[in-house]
Formats: C-alpha cells, sequence, structure tokens
C-alpha cells in the first residue's frame, strides 16, 4: 500500500507534466526540450507501475493507451449534432441576415426576444462572433465530474463512433478540466446586484470547481508539416497518398491502433459548451473554454454588422496560408444565447448560424480539347480546353497542363474527366484523372514536333536555360524540368508575346495598344519587333480597320509619350525571363546606367540585392545576345530615351532605410505611383507590418495591415498626412 508521501509525489508529477502538457500543445509555449518532459513521464510511469493502484483516468500516462479495437462502438450523442448552412457570396450573407431578422420579428411574442430594444427589424443589442472555420473532423467531447468520459465522431448527428482511446492521444485535449470560476457576466444570474463579482463567485464555486459535467466541440486537425511527413512515409510504402489534413485527420482518428494516431500528432481546437454551463454569449463559451483548459483559436472576432464580417472574411482569406491548420471559411454565429435560442434550427442546421465559406478551389469537369500555346520566351505550353467549371468564385475553361512531360505524368487524355485546381490568382492546373469515368472514347495527346505557329522544329530544354556558349557560367540542372521550345527566333507568336509585354502597364504602358492590335499591326507587316512601333505614323495606322482619324491620333500620341522610360521600366520591358518589376528595379538601382548592366559580368550581376544565381544567369546570357543587343540599338535609333537613375548616395535619400506597407483604397494617387515616390526617395515596400515597418499608408476601407500596425504602435499615414511627408 502507498504511503502519503508517494501519493503526494505522485499528484505533483502528475501536475507538473499537465502543466508542461498545456503550456507546450495549448498555449504554444514550451518550457523545457522533449527529452526532460519524457524523463519525467518515465518516472511517472515507473512509479505507477509499482503501484498500480495510484493509477487515475485523468494521469498523462493514460493518454497513450496501447490496446488496439476490434472496431469502434457507437455513442448516442447527448446534444443533436448539426451542420450549418452555407454561403459563398456578400448577397447569400444578405439573404440569411434578412432571413433571422424577419424571424425575430414573427416571434416577438417569444420571451426570449420580447421587450427588446428594436431598431427597424434588428435587435439593437444583437450582434455576431466570426470565428475561424478550421478543416478538420468534428468531435464531441463528453465530461462527467471534470474528467473525459468519450469522445465520439458526429456520425449521422445523433449517433457516431467512440474513439475515446484516440483522442486521448492529443495532448491539447484535456483529460481533466482546469477548475474556473464564472466569467462576471456568468456570476450576475443570480440576480443580487449588490454583491461584487467576488462575492457571486463564492455564493456558486459549485458550478464551476470540481465535479462539472459537460458536453464540448471542437474540430480535430492535422497540421500541414505533420502531413508532408506522413506522405513521405506513404510514398515509401507504395501506399495513396492523403490528399488534404482533413482527410488524413479523419483517416488517422478512425484507425484501430492508437499508437497509429499518437505517432501523427493530431490537435483539437474546441469552439462550443453544447450541454452542462449555461453562459449567455458565444464569447462567453470561447472564453470559458480556454479557462476550462481546452485550445482554443484566438482569430475569433465580434462584429457588430455585415459590413464588420465582410472586411473579417476578407483579412482571413489573406491570411489563410499563414495558418498551421486549414481553414475553408468563417462561421457566423448570433453572439447572443437568448437570439439563438430564439432562433431555434431548421430540420438540418441552426437559423443563428452559417458558415461563409471561401470559393471552392477545386471541380470536376472534362476536357474536350488540348492545343499549344507559345509564349516570348518559345515554350511551348500545352493548355486544357474543358467544360466550364467554377473555381475560386469564377467560371473557367482553361487549364494549364505545364508540360508534356506533365502530361504523361497524369496520364492526361482528350476526354478525360479530370480534377482541376486554382488557388488565389494562379492560372488553373489539372491535378488528377479521373480514369475510372473513361468510356474508351478518349484520345491519347502526341507530342509535337514542330510549332503550331511558325511550323518550325522544337527541341527540348531545361526550363530556365537559353543556348550557352562557352562564355556561360554552368549551373547545376538538378531541379530542372524540361519544356519543349521553338526553335525560330522570329516565330510570330513570340515575337507578339514580347510586344505585348513590352507595351503592358508596368513596363512601356503604351495605352490603345491591346492584343488584338498588336496583332493586327503585325499581320499587316507594319511590326515585327518592340522597335518598330516607335516608327509608327498615322498613315500607317488610317487605313487599318478600328482605325478611324482620332484613334490614330491617340495612339500615335501614346507612343510619343512612352519614347523616355526610366531605366526600371526600360529592363522589365526587355523581357528577361525571371527579371519582373522588382528585379528590374533592383538592377535599375544597383547599376544606374544601362551600359553599366550591359558591362556587368556574371558576379557583379549576382552581387546584386535579392538576385540569385538562377537570375544573374538569365540576365547575363540575355545582354550576350546578338539579336537583343540589335534590338536595343533599333530602339535608341527610333527616338527611346533611357532616364538613367540620379547618382545619389542612399544615405541622402528622404526615406533612405525606411520601409512602408499600403492597405485600403487610395482616391488621390493610385498604389502604383505611392510605390514609385517612395522608391524615388530610397524607400522599400513591403506586403505585410513588422517592429521594422516605418509607415503603414492608408486608405479607405484598410485591411488586417492596419490593425496590427495599431497594435505595434506602427506610424500611420492617411493620404493627406503622406503628401505632407513627401
Amino acid at each position: 500500500m502507498a504511503d502519503n508521501n508517494l501519493q503526494t509525489k505522485i499528484q505533483k508529477l502528475r501536475s507538473q507534466i499537465d502543466d508542461l502538457r498545456y503550456r507546450y500543445h495549448v498555449l504554444n509555449d514550451p518550457e523545457v526540450t522533449d527529452a526532460m518532459y519524457d524523463e519525467m513521464m518515465n518516472e511517472l510511469r515507473h512509479l505507477e507501475e509499482e503501484h498500480p493502484e495510484l493509477i487515475t483516468p485523468d494521469s498523462p500516462t493514460q493518454r497513450v493507451a496501447g490496446k488496439v479495437l476490434e472496431k469502434f462502438e457507437k455513442i448516442v450523442h447527448q446534444v443533436p449534432q448539426w451542420s450549418f448552412n452555407d454561403a459563398f457570396s456578400e448577397e447569400e450573407m444578405t439573404d440569411w441576415q434578412e432571413r433571422i431578422m424577419n424571424y425575430l420579428s414573427r416571434n416577438e411574442r417569444d420571451p426570449a426576444v420580447a421587450g427588446r430594444n428594436i431598431i427597424g427589424s434588428r435587435p439593437k443589442d444583437l450582434d455576431y462572433c466570426c470565428e475561424l472555420k478550421i478543416d478538420g473532423l468534428h468531435m464531441v467531447l463528453t465530461y462527467e465530474n471534470g474528467l473525459l468520459k468519450t469522445a465520439a465522431t458526429r456520425g449521422d448527428g445523433k449517433v457516431g463512433e467512440d474513439v475515446t482511446n484516440n483522442i486521448k492521444t492529443i495532448h491539447s485535449v484535456p483529460l481533466r478540466l482546469t477548475p474556473t470560476p464564472p466569467t462576471p457576466s456568468q456570476a450576475e444570474g443570480d440576480g443580487d446586484v449588490s454583491l461584487s463579482y467576488q462575492e457571486r463567485v463564492a455564493r456558486r464555486p459549485g458550478e464551476f470547481v470540481g465535479g462539472l459535467s459537460l458536453v464540448a466541440e471542437g474540430e480535430v486537425w492535422l497540421g500541414a508539416k505533420m502531413l508532408k511527413e506522413i506522405n513521405e512515409l506513404r510514398t515509401k510504402n507504395s501506399e495513396p497518398l492523403f490528399a488534404n489534413p482533413r482527410n488524413a485527420a479523419a483517416g488517422t482518428i478512425r484507425q484501430l491502433d492508437p499508437s497509429v494516431v499518437r505517432a501523427r500528432k493530431l490537435s483539437l481546437t474546441a469552439y462550443d459548451i453544447s450541454s452542462g454551463m449555461k453562459i449567455d454569449t458565444q464569447q462567453g463559451e470561447l472564453e470559458t473554454l480556454e479557462k476550462l483548459g481546452f485550445l482554443t483559436d484566438k482569430h475569433w472576432k465580434i462584429c457588430k454588422n455585415l459590413g464588420e464580417i465582410f472586411q473579417y472574411y476578407k483579412d482571413v482569406e489573406k491570411m489563410r496560408e499563414k495558418f498551421e491548420f486549414w481553414i475553408d471559411g468563417i462561421v457566423i454565429k448570433v453572439n447572443q444565447k437568448k437570439y439563438q435560442d430564439a432562433l431555434g434550427f431548421t430540420g438540418k442546421a441552426p437559423r443563428w448560424a452559417i458558415a461563409y465559406k471561401f470559393p471552392a478551389e477545386q471541380g470536376k469537369t472534362r476536357i474536350k480539347d488540348i492545343y499549344v500555346q507559345v509564349g516570348r520566351t518559345g515554350a511551348l505550353t500545352p493548355v486544357a480546353l474543358m467544360e466550364p467549371v467554377k473555381l475560386a468564385g469564377t467560371t473557367v475553361t482553361h487549364a494549364t497542363l505545364h508540360n508534356f512531360d506533365e502530361i504523361k505524368r497524369l496520364g492526361v487524355k482528350i476526354g478525360d474527366y479530370v480534377i482541376v485546381e486554382k488557388a488565389g490568382d494562379i492560372i488553373p492546373k489539372v491535378i488528377r484523372v479521373l480514369d475510372k469515368l473513361r468510356t474508351g472514347q478518349e484520345k491519347t495527346i502526341k507530342e509535337p514536333q514542330l510549332c503550331p505557329v511558325c511550323g518550325s522544329k522544337v527541341e527540348r530544354r531545361l526550363i530556365g536555360v537559353e543556348k550557352r556558349d562557352s562564355s556561360t557560367p554552368l549551373r547545376s540542372a538538378r531541379n530542372d524540368s524540361v519544356a519543349l521550345f521553338c526553335t525560330n527566333a522570329k516565330c510570330f507568336a513570340k515575337q507578339l508575346e514580347n510586344i505585348r509585354h513590352f507595351v503592358s502597364k508596368d513596363a512601356f504602358d503604351i495605352d490603345g495598344l491591346g492584343e488584338k492590335i498588336v496583332e493586327q499591326l503585325m499581320n499587316e507587316g507594319l511590326v515585327k519587333n518592340p522597335a518598330d512601333l516607335f516608327t509608327l505614323t498615322k498613315g500607317d495606322l488610317e487605313p487599318l480597320e478600328r482605325f478611324a482619324e482620332k484613334s490614330a491620333d491617340n495612339l500615335i500620341e501614346a507612343i510619343s509619350k512612352a519614347k523616355i522610360q526610366p531605366l526600371n521600366r526600360f529592363i522589365y520591358g526587355l523581357g528577361i525571363r525571371h527579371v519582373g518589376e522588382e528585379t528590374a528595379i533592383r538592377l535599375a538601382k544597383h547599376f544606374t546606367k544601362l551600359e553599366n548592366i550591359l558591362s556587368a559580368n556574371f558576379e557583379e550581376l549576382q552581387n546584386v540585392n535579392d538576385i540569385g544565381p538562377r537570375v544573374a544567369e538569365e540576365i547575363f546570357n540575355w545582354f550576350r545576345d546578338k539579336d537583343n543587343l540589335k534590338l536595343i540599338e533599333e530602339l535608341r535609333e527610333n527616338g527611346v530615351k533611357i532616364k538613367d537613375l540620379k547618382i545619389e548616395r542612399l544615405k541622402d535619400l528622404k526615406f533612405a532605410g525606411m520601409t512602408f506597407v499600403l492597405t485600403g483604397s487610395l482616391q488621390s494617387m493610385s498604389r502604383d505611383e505611392v510605390e514609385e515616390k517612395i522608391r524615388e526617395l530610397g524607400g522599400k515596400i513591403s506586403s505585410s507590418v513588422s517592429k521594422k515597418t516605418s509607415y503603414v499608408i492608408v486608405g479607405s476601407e484598410p485591411g488586417s495591415k492596419y490593425q496590427k500596425a495599431e497594435v505595434l504602435g506602427i506610424k500611420i499615414l492617411n493620404e493627406l498626412e503622406f503628401k505632407k511627408l513627401l
């Protein structure tokens, strides 16, 4: 029989281990190394093995139940499990709010809403609690007398599977609830307004300390890093890969062996107390869950109206890639429980809540045809023409297949049903063929031997590598892929794309030269390269279709204005592979004159800030190509002049060493104009706010950057203040 000293030692050891678990897995604030944690666990395990009568259900050793189950038993839920209705647009959200307001108006006699203050049809005190919608597996946790009794999946909403042993392996799930006093709003429920908060808590300790029984709900999720590790292992074992963290989490929880679950390091984020505690608001539930020892997400926000909800949605959508877990939208709940109770449920979902989903990023469609596009570098890119499919809020009919090696890897055929994906502004791509849906009528895609535009031979090259002579620096091609390239330097498609890029907004910015006009000028033989644009006259244009006297005058004037360009726009307009707008700016600032870039060797190019070996090599090769040098010469002969940057010491510039962040819509100046002013004066532009940010320039409807600047104490400028600073 163990003595009191040993019992005390074991209890203290458990308490310390559980505190470290809570700090590491809930607060994300580890105090000791894994080795030290394991040492204490081993000590506790050894003591419990010697004295099994001292083992308790909430001991940390009980998280690693090793018994393999034959099957999962069923659990009848104490509280029905509902799914949320979905919204995918601001219009649908507006409709939802109108429905709940109309419902409340029709039920004014309900005790929960009788006598409320009303503005129009809207309760004056009604607001919304907005939370991240974590894309995981819904879990129902039942606690009795403060101890975890069962954990169950949602199932059909009435009956779920008992996965308690697996959930016990998740360190963010408390086996015993942390005793906690009521919140001030809860304590006010005793009706005696003369008592202080502390006195009210003292009156009701039994409800909150010790034997608390409740049902909590949350989402089990798998981190992206762990998903990568699991899929790497499954690849080695020739097992099918998990498509996303949600699938991996669901597959893991349904493992019959808890040791497999433990190894995958799942987490659970709690967001609801559905039974056992009467709390006035959803906000209060989230705060109470945190006090009880659960991991809760801290990105929830109380919104007063739809405008604030829409802004929260936009802010979260911008941040979604930064979260360790996947999210597929936000959940909006009426904050006040009295209105939740009055609104109630439909047959399938609560009226008082809705999931405002991000636009779908994947969809199923059918490939109607494959055609080949020739880019300005001569690369042949196969493009899929598809039956219309809605992705990320827009209907698309085209998707890239990257190159013909990718077609072979995917096994794509014309007529195939496929899964296409679009993330953000990225061009949609085919990611999987649904080969089980084939009919036998599908056609194999053949790799072209000739350029589809000019008929010239094509050759296979490493992507990103132009032809080299003996003076070109070599590098490892270990991570390169192969694509087909047209060998004809005069290929119509290459020239068309080159000129389109040359006249684009961030390059020479020639207004009126759209794709159809450029193609028309090339078909008429008036333009074969960018330099020819500056030889055009009004007489050349007027006979052409689409041109009248006024439109011809306007285009000639726009071309004339474009003859004088700053060095960075000139460089960007040349269309050098991997040289984007920012890289062109860095080159211009570093070398100040075009002649300095022309004479720069490979090492000098690599010394430019943020330019690596690959980009340096592309620049080096481009300026040693005879045809490219001839183009620069023709541009100059036809009147193009380059404004060299003033050779000023960086420290003498007004914004030297300063970093600016822009957010919101600007009125009197465009974002491009503001950024250009900042760069001219030596400042830098950043897309995110940090302690290193000097100023945040704010327009109308600013996003989360504005809020973060306030938190960090960063100087905030409106447009007028920025102009004064200039």
